[in-house]
């Protein structure tokens, strides 16, 4: 599960960098990764997994927190834009 869960969070992290659908991708691989990692973390085993885990959750959380910030910008784009033509 931990190989699982780091491969979701960087396919979460090349989401954020994708032109246009890669912000919603991002988020969503985002909270699937920080939620699998947080499940691989809570669960006793070896410490290779719960290490994945901490993983996991700290670059999932990162590729939530890039998505969110390309929808924000986006946001303010919009704004800007009604603000110059209206």
């Amino acid at each position: 599960m931990a190989r699982v869960v780091l491969a979701i969070a960087a396919a979460a992290l090349v989401g954020a960098a994708l032109p246009s659908p890669g912000l919603f991708v991002a988020l969503g691989l985002g909270i699937a990764a920080a939620g699998g990692g947080w499940l691989g973390y809570r669960r006793p085993g070896p410490g290779f997994a719960r290490l994945a885990g901490a993983a996991a959750i700290a670059l999932g959380t990162l590729a939530c927190l890039l998505g969110a910030l390309r929808v924000v910008l986006a946001l303010a784009a919009l704004d800007r834009i009604d603000r110059l033509l209206g």
